[in-house]
């Protein structure tokens, strides 16, 4: 999954990654070519007191050192850009697929896992390709230069790399092998700490009000210990990497010196070239520990590329026409024709076979019992969901035939809960219609009865709103976000639930002051309070997914018993 990933990501940038290569290698040969040069000071030069030579080849392992060092920094510079620009697309991949999700996907994944794999499971992503670029040249050729020129110095030591590289590798494996399993429950640990904290910030009254801060601390604990266990699990197994690799290397320089000494007694060695060995047997094992490393963080990367490619492979159910209707007549008429929704796996529909038609001009309202699919009904027509089979039609065209940008350009949707973005008031507003004047601003509050509250912050217009708009009252936030689709002027207004956190004078002056833009639009209008649609020109009773009453109130109030209960429930005696 891994390579399949960067398989897509990477290839972009493979310029850079070819330049970590060739720098790499020159730094690398560099490297390789300074024990031996030290061997020939040592034999050459010290022991024949020949200081010319150890002037001229200690200048050349200055140049040479000097060289390493450059590409070495210049490599390491071009894989980071190469590596942060990998990450800065995939992010880019993930956001792109997330915002196209239908409100099923997003509910499916969740919102704590969809930030976790943006972010965490990025970065993961991102230090495997830091090090692959840095390492995936070093390491092969370290190893193999290391072994040819510790050769060339005495084959006699060799014995001692035959024993310490395999035992070192055999090692590393078995520690590895017991780590993966624990990544994959890490990351999964950290989407679970990622949903709790978010529950608990978000319902923060909602905890208070019911006196559970001790339940919730506990449930935070408890997750959180969990995730801090598998931490030190993997923390102590990383933790012996480097007893390991020092024990050996330690080992193996020991038995190297014991060898090399009775062969320098034998007249078969020279004190540079054991000192020569010694440099190359620590460069190959280094390069063993780093080919480790990278084998110590693939399995993490491995496991956070399954779940990137996860949210990459997965389809919106609301798909993009592939000839999308790119014009359409203006008017607004909103038709369900024989519309059925289904949740995918769900036993039975949450609509069926709707039919009804939503004139320009006139305010449609649907009510009924929760649960009955009123949301779901209206959340058809920008497409939030698509239908399971019959169809919803804009101005005579099929919904799913058209431009989304078109669509959603003629559409104006109030959710039951208002949210507000990060900025301002005014940048709030304008997110309906970002060419806006002030003066269609103070408008559009003046219409949504937010205007004396906003004229009465210090800023006005450019008063802060902070994440979620929690600086604002739910009826502010609710205004708000009605203003903001004033802004928009659409052809269809589609308010859902949006005047429940008003009072019942609030909402009459919003609605009667609503007529003054919506006269010639299409208005639909979800509601649990009657006093909200007693006026409109029809209402819609829905009942167990179900349309079993239309008509405006006083002939449903004749006509249709579950809206009659509806009124009496609400309005008792109002007839």
């Amino acid at each position: 999954m891994l390579i399949r990933l960067l398989r897509t990501h990477l290839r972009p940038h493979t310029a850079l990654l070819v330049g970590v290569v060739v720098l790499q290698l020159i730094s690398t040969m560099a490297n390789l070519a300074l024990p031996t040069l030290n061997a020939r000071i040592i034999d050459d030069g010290v022991a024949t007191g020949n200081i010319p030579l150890i002037w001229r080849i200690g200048g050349q392992m200055l140049v040479i050192s000097l060289v390493q060092i450059l590409c070495a920094v210049t490599a390491v510079w071009l894989g980071a850009r190469a590596a942060m620009a990998t990450g800065r697309d995939i992010r880019h991949s993930l956001f792109a697929r997330v915002i196209g999700f239908s409100r099923q996907e997003v509910s499916s994944f969740g919102a704590p896992s969809l930030i976790t794999r943006t972010t965490n499971d990025v970065q993961q992503v991102q230090m495997i390709v830091l090090m692959s670029a840095l390492m995936i040249v070093m390491a092969p050729i370290m190893m193999v230069g290391g072994v040819v020129m510790a050769l060339r110095e005495d084959v006699g030591l060799s014995v001692v790399m035959v024993v310490a590289v395999p035992l070192l590798a055999v090692a590393i494996a078995l520690l590895i092998q017991r780590m993966r399993p624990l990544f994959h429950r890490m990351q999964e640990m950290i989407d679970q700490l990622n949903r709790v904290v978010r529950e608990q910030v978000a319902g923060i009254r909602v905890i208070r009000a019911f006196t559970r801060e001790q339940h919730e601390r506990d449930r935070f604990a408890r997750t959180n210990a969990e995730l801090t266990d598998i931490s030190l699990r993997v923390g102590r197994l990383m933790a012996l990497m480097w007893p390991l690799v020092t024990m050996i290397m330690n080992l193996a320089s020991v038995a190297a010196m014991a060898l090399g000494a009775d062969r320098i007694l034998a007249g078969h060695l020279q004190v540079g070239q054991l000192t020569a060995f010694l440099n190359y047997l620590t460069m190959i094992l280094m390069s063993v520990m780093m080919a480790s490393m990278m084998l110590f963080m693939a399995p993490r990367a491995e496991v956070s590329a399954g779940r990137i490619l996860e949210v990459l492979d997965t389809e919106s159910t609301v798909v993009p026409p592939a000839r999308p209707v790119t014009d359409l007549p203006h008017g607004g008429r909103v038709e369900f024709d024989h519309a059925t929704f289904s949740y995918p796996g769900a036993e039975a529909p949450v609509l069926r076979d709707i039919s009804l038609v939503a004139e320009p001009g006139m305010t449609t309202a649907v009510i009924g019992a929760t649960g009955s699919g009123k949301s779901t009904l209206v959340g058809l027509v920008p497409r939030l969901f698509d239908v399971s089979s019959g169809s919803v039609r804009l101005d005579g065209v099929d919904v799913t035939r058209i431009d989304q940008e078109l669509l959603w350009s003629r559409i104006a949707l109030v959710p039951q809960t208002s949210f507000l973005f990060t900025g301002t008031i005014a940048s709030n507003l304008r997110l309906g219609r970002a060419e806006a004047t002030d003066e269609e601003l103070w408008e559009a509050l003046r219409i949504a009865d937010a205007e004396e509250f906003v004229r009465e912050l210090a800023d006005g217009l450019e008063a802060a709103v902070s994440q979620g708009g929690t600086n604002y009252s739910g009826g502010q936030r609710q205004r708000l976000a009605i203003a903001r689709a004033i802004v928009k002027r659409p052809e269809v207004y589609v308010f859902d639930d949006s005047f429940s956190a008003l009072d019942v004078a609030t909402d009459a002056r919003v609605r009667s002051a609503l007529r003054e833009v919506t006269h010639e639009s299409t208005v639909l209008i979800v509601a649990q309070r009657v006093s909200t649609i007693m006026g409109a020109d029809r209402i819609v009773v829905l009942d167990d997914g179900r349309v079993i009453g239309i008509g405006d109130h006083d002939e449903l109030l004749a006509t249709c018993p579950t809206y009659a209960e509806i009124v009496d429930s609400q309005l008792a005696g109002v007839r």
